[in-house]
């Protein structure tokens, strides 16, 4: 909007500025460092403040000098406003509206000092031109970031921000939208002016890249005020705050190392770099409390990803919490990449967070105590579970908003995502053998169909940890039920020489009674196997050997009680077996002062069926060790 008629007539003379006129200057006014000569009465009568300047000063026959160190806006706000008072021609845009808005508030040109002053003219234009369109009301909301005390007492930011959520609202071919939105939109209608399947879904979320511009202070009420509408759907609100975060976090190495070394470097840098990170930091915990409540609003790998970035900035423990929570609801959907979050704590030295990951598997096993679609399990795993639950204590607005529980397919794929990650997490040697194990128990038995991805997480701990002895050896392989290994990984497990020799003497005893079973024969151990097993008077050719009350077992791997006499049947033997396990079992978790139950127990004991029931499998084996 152009405001006035006269040319421009002023100039500058020896850094003064100054305005050509017949009449001498009588005001000198000091804005920021620059001198301005200029005229009493036009400046007068059209700004109170002059006229009080003025009025409280003695006169005298030199020309009045005013100094407006804080002046809103700087020289070029004012020189608008003087020219104003002359009649020279001004330009108000969307661009310095705000400045000469400010401007002329601070020089009160006010209708109480002259009918159709410069604050009118600028609210009519303001109201009338700038909120009407989505472009000039996005470059005006910007600009107040440099007058927001101004701007907010004048009630600017809020008429914008009002003006911009109710535009998100309608639909974009009735905004005036910017150049490059406006351009897609038009490529996205048919020629009938109806919407192409295509990109109806650009369509509907075309402001998300426009107010990605914003400040986060900015953004974020805009947001509020967009949500508080009731009518965008928490998808395309979630699709918003992933185009923010894209634009305004930092991007994520996958190298924790570089993670590290960064983070190093940023405690040594100047305070612009710790500004920068606290920056960062109110933009990630400002997009946290801007999530939908709903789920699947935004997709599992946006919320890891912000996980990652909330280590890394060392975002708030509340703001981290609700992270977690989030990706519990919909952990189905985690990739095991996604899961490897850096630990950049002093405290740990392990590569990857995993007490964050560790809390997020139990805040997903808490989603429904007892899922009605859930298989029947074992004792043991419901003793195990409900002590676990016990153990956490759940706020109430959380309970409420996961009132479904986790469904058996869910969980199912959730049991191939922990072990995945605990095939990642095993290759780091800093990770303690008791995360290990407690990642590995937070899901249900029904949960793991088979344990050959268990059985290869064990493997590969095993591997990058030599230095565990027996005990911490068999305290690990508690937790693999050798039953459901698959034929390949049985014959691993069995010339796996890393692990204990009970486990591979009961892998041994149930992969030849599958075979038996079957009909199948089963493969020849290797050279160095069979003398492993020669050195302790186990004969793996026979099926009843490896649960001999009289082989020469180290009292480390010992399964049989000392003083029991020879059992007369082999069924009884094996029930001798079972309850030599039971008293290890005891007394090895009164020394470790775990006070868990034994997992072993529950894995290696044979079903109690009648009598008949075993000499019909022992029959089958003899007459199977016959034919070999």
């Amino acid at each position: 909007m152009k405001l006035g008629s006269r040319p421009d007539t002023f100039y500058t003379t020896e850094a003064v500025r100054s305005v050509s006129s017949e009449v001498s200057s009588d005001l000198i006014i000091q804005v920021k460092g620059s001198r301005y000569m200029l005229h009493k009465f036009p400046l007068l009568s059209k700004c109170m403040r002059l006229q009080r300047i003025c009025s409280e000063s003695p006169e005298t026959l030199q020309p009045q000098i005013i100094q407006l160190p804080d002046f809103p806006g700087g020289i070029e706000a004012f020189e608008l406003c003087a020219k104003f008072c002359y009649g020279i021609t001004i330009t108000l845009s969307a661009y310095n509206i705000v400045a000469v808005r400010c401007a002329a508030e601070y020089l009160q040109m006010t209708e109480d000092v002259e009918k159709g002053n410069l604050v009118y003219k600028i609210e009519v234009f303001f109201n009338s031109c700038i909120l009407h369109g989505w472009k000039d009301s996005m470059i005006t909301l910007q600009s107040t970031k440099a007058f927001s005390l101004w701007s907010e007492d004048l009630g600017i930011t809020s008429r914008c921000i009002e003006s911009i959520a109710s535009k998100v609202l309608t639909h974009p071919s009735k905004v005036s939208l910017s150049h490059s939105h406006s351009r897609r939109v038009q490529d996205d209608m048919s020629c009938n002016g109806a919407e192409s399947q295509r990109h109806q879904q650009t369509i509907k979320g075309w402001w998300a890249e426009d107010i990605a511009e914003l400040s986060i202070d900015l953004y974020w009420r805009t947001m509020i005020g967009i949500k508080s509408g009731g009518k965008i759907p928490s998808n395309l609100i979630g699709e918003a705050l992933q185009v923010y975060a894209s634009r305004w976090l930092p991007n994520i190495s996958r190298k924790v190392k570089t993670n590290r070394e960064a983070t190093t470097a940023s405690t040594s840098d100047s305070d612009s770099a710790s500004e920068v990170t606290s920056k960062h930091r109110l933009v990630l915990e400002s997009l946290v409390s801007l999530l939908p409540s709903e789920k699947g609003a935004v997709s599992c790998s946006f919320l890891l990803k912000l996980l990652k970035v909330a280590n890394i900035l060392n975002a708030s423990s509340s703001s981290k919490m609700e992270l977690a929570r989030r990706v519990a609801l919909q952990l189905e959907e985690a990739r095991v990449s996604d899961l490897l979050i850096p630990c950049l704590s002093h405290s740990s030295d392990t590569l990857y967070d995993v007490d964050i990951v560790l809390t997020i598997f139990e805040q997903f096993m808490l989603q429904g105590q007892s899922p009605p679609t859930s298989p029947p399990r074992s004792k043991l795993g419901i003793e195990r579970r409900r002590r676990s639950r016990s153990a956490e204590n759940v706020d109430l607005g959380f309970q409420e908003a996961r009132r479904s529980s986790a469904s058996h397919s869910s969980k199912l794929k959730v049991g191939r995502i922990v072990d995945g990650y605990l095939q990642e997490t095993a290759k780091d040697v800093n990770l303690p053998l008791s995360k290990f194990i407690a990642i590995a128990e937070t899901i249900p038995n029904f949960s793991r169909p088979d344990h050959d991805d268990l059985y290869r997480a064990i493997d590969i701990y095993l591997k990058a940890h030599p230095e565990l002895n027996k005990s911490e050896r068999k305290r690990l392989c508690r937790i693999l039920d050798c039953r459901k290994l698959s034929v390949e990984a049985c014959m691993h497990a069995a010339q796996n020489e890393k692990l204990p020799l009970r486990v591979v003497v009961q892998v041994l005893f149930f992969e030849k009674a599958r075979a038996a079973a079957t009909g199948a024969k089963v493969a020849d151990l290797p050279s160095n196997i069979k003398a492993l097993l020669a050195s302790h008077n186990i004969d793996p050719s026979k099926p009843p050997g490896p649960l001999s009350t009289t082989t020469s077992i180290p009292a480390d791997d010992e399964w049989s009680n000392s003083g029991i006499k020879s059992p007369k049947s082999r069924n009884s033997r094996l029930r001798t077996k079972v309850a030599g396990e039971d008293d290890l079992d005891e007394n090895e978790m009164n020394r470790d002062g775990m006070g868990r139950p034994s997992k072993f127990k529950a894995f290696c004991a044979l079903p109690r069926r009648p009598k008949r029931m075993f000499n019909k499998l022992l029959s089958i084996n003899r007459s199977g060790s016959e034919k070999n």
